[in-house]
């Protein structure tokens, strides 16, 4: 096993403590049970313990989130590894790895298995996305930005966005409040690029920056001298985007600061000759839409 040696305190730190992350888990648990729970009768609450295993090789992510989930069921849990281990149960005897043990009424336990282990599977197949993707990249010399994208899932934002922080990466901005990004309908709708952001900056203050998408180098200069802090070249094929993103770093050297952003195209597969220096960010879906789980099972501990 590996663990990540982070010099800074822990991600779940981020979390306020009371906050509406944790009326979701209550939401959750209450659509798994909005009823009778017909098995937790069966199984009565006699005091009983169990164990979490991880059955796959991973990045273990989104502990607050169950540690809630087994909080809210009225469970003692303690967990034996630190979330942001890198977990290899393929090289163990059995092929599974304890990573926690509860204990408390068996119907509890069972009320919050499936909710839990849905919760971190999901959480560590995307900081393992994430991990694998950052690793590759530094890997091959690139020593930029990777970033996320806000292609979420709908009530799941802050379980992926905190995921790929486990994982290593950039969350890139987490909703429309956060960072004014200019894509090409709001390019369209204004009428110029110069147009929307000089609007963008009649509200946004200093505190803000703005990005704008840009289609083709002519964009860019525009976006450039109208003040945008982060150009994003979309719809740039490979070699068109490092020769232009090459152009425009030296065109304006010493004159404008701004980053350049390349949104999409980016994959394990690709990724050891897709990068390029002149390009301060790369940002991917592919780390949380469609990036599998990590197995993980929760089993009671047998009396006999």
């Amino acid at each position: 096993m590996q663990t990540f040696k982070n010099p800074y305190p822990k991600f779940e730190h981020l979390l306020p403590e009371s906050a509406g992350w944790k009326q979701q888990i209550t939401y959750w648990l209450q659509e798994d049970m909005p009823a009778f729970d017909y098995g937790g009768y069966v199984v009565g609450d006699n005091i009983q313990s169990a164990t979490l295993y991880c059955k796959s090789d991973g990045v273990l992510a989104g502990v607050p989130f169950a540690k809630e989930v087994y909080k809210q069921c009225g469970l003692v849990v303690e967990w034996l590894i630190e979330e942001g281990t890198h977990l290899k149960p393929s090289e163990v005897t059995g092929g599974k790895i304890k990573v926690a043990l509860i204990s408390g009424a068996v119907k509890n336990i069972l009320q919050a298995e499936r909710l839990s282990l849905n919760i971190i599977s999901r959480c560590s197949g995307i900081a393992t996305r994430s991990y694998l993707t950052i690793k590759l990249a530094r890997d091959s010399g690139y020593n930029g930005i990777i970033a996320g994208t806000r292609k979420t899932t709908p009530g799941l934002r802050l379980l992926e966005k905190y995921s790929m922080l486990v994982g290593g990466i950039d969350t890139h901005r987490y909703d429309l409040s956060s960072m004014i990004m200019l894509k090409d309908n709001h390019i369209w709708a204004t009428g110029s690029i110069t147009k929307a952001v000089e609007s963008a900056k009649r509200v946004a203050g200093f505190s803000s920056k703005i990005e704008v998408e840009v289609q083709n180098e002519d964009e860019a200069i525009e976006a450039i001298e109208a003040g945008a802090d982060i150009i994003m070249l979309d719809n740039f094929d490979y070699g068109e985007l490092q020769t232009s993103a090459k152009r425009l770093k030296a065109q304006w050297s010493g004159k404008k600061q701004f980053m350049l952003e390349c949104s999409g195209g980016l994959t394990l597969q690709n990724i050891s000759h897709f990068l390029c220096d002149d390009i301060d960010i790369y940002s991917t879906s592919s780390v949380h839409q469609g990036c599998g789980i990590i197995d993980f099972s929760l089993k009671i501990d047998r009396q006999y």
